[in-house]
């Protein structure tokens, strides 16, 4: 005789549950599991300076470190490794005894990086590893966005000092100020959302509590809209009721509301 077993609702609904929060875990983790890495070729060249001692001390595996910063950057950007993103084959990561901070040029598929080991011991100075390990991080991430960002089309170049340098800058300071990457108290109201950097990055960060997927979609708007402009873009990612002015007003608004209390807590 066959008999069956009716599980009670909740149980079935636990399960049900359950088995969809693994699924999703897997969709999340298999959208990048064939990203393909670019070679990061490491140079030294603050040999005998106590910056790359204090580097090298800290992040004994470089490559691996940027790697992991990449995926970061990737993945506020994109949606997945079959997105449209640009294809960098190779990295040339120098540490070098300048002043400075550190600087990203070239273009894809080869893009060169450097970092000041000067700076190394001037964070090292103002705070120890800990601000070390935290300024490393928050510059590479900004430096690699420079790396696998788009970039506006129709509306001149990066040394026009346009909306194309706000959007390179700003998009840069907003995917490290999304992965945590500057120290609590940099956000503070004022300036223009010209201003680019941090100014324009922080404001970019909070419209995603207007579209989680916010700077995802901006980024991706330099291949829907062009010729590119912030406002035509903002449009057209949020909708036509929306201007980046009024954004900015309504930004400066919660800022100045939010004074008094952490406005590093979106």
């Amino acid at each position: 005789m066959n008999s069956k077993i009716v599980l009670p609702l909740f149980l079935l609904v636990l399960l049900y549950a359950g088995c969809s929060s693994v699924s999703l875990s897997r969709k999340k983790a298999s959208a990048w599991e064939n990203f393909r890495y670019p070679e990061i070729n490491f140079v030294n060249k603050a040999s005998g300076t106590k910056g790359w001692e204090i580097y090298n001390r800290i992040i004994p595996k470089p490559e691996e470190y940027i790697n992991a910063s990449i995926l970061e950057v990737v993945k506020t950007l994109y949606w997945s490794e079959k997105d449209s993103i640009p294809g960098v084959n190779k990295i040339n990561y120098e540490l070098r005894n300048v002043d400075g901070i550190s600087a990203k040029g070239g273009a894809p598929p080869v893009i060169n990086i450097f970092y000041s080991s000067r700076w190394v011991e001037k964070s090292e100075a103002g705070g120890g590893d800990d601000k070390v390990l935290f300024e490393t991080r928050g510059v590479l991430l900004h430096e690699l966005t420079h790396g696998f960002q788009l970039e506006p089309q129709g509306i001149g170049t990066y040394a026009d000092g346009g909306e194309f340098w706000i959007f390179i800058e700003g998009m840069a300071d907003a995917v490290r100020v999304h992965n945590g990457g500057f120290p609590e108290g940099n956000r503070k109201p004022g300036g223009s959302w010209k201003d680019g950097y941090q100014r324009t990055g922080y404001f970019l960060e909070w419209l995603t509590t207007k579209d989680p997927d916010f700077l995802r979609k901006f980024n991706r708007s330099t291949l829907e809209v062009v010729p590119w402009g912030f406002d035509k873009a903002i449009k057209h990612v949020l909708g036509r009721r929306h201007s980046v002015d009024a954004l900015w007003n309504e930004y400066q608004k919660y800022l100045k509301t939010a004074s008094g209390k952490n406005l590093n807590s979106f």
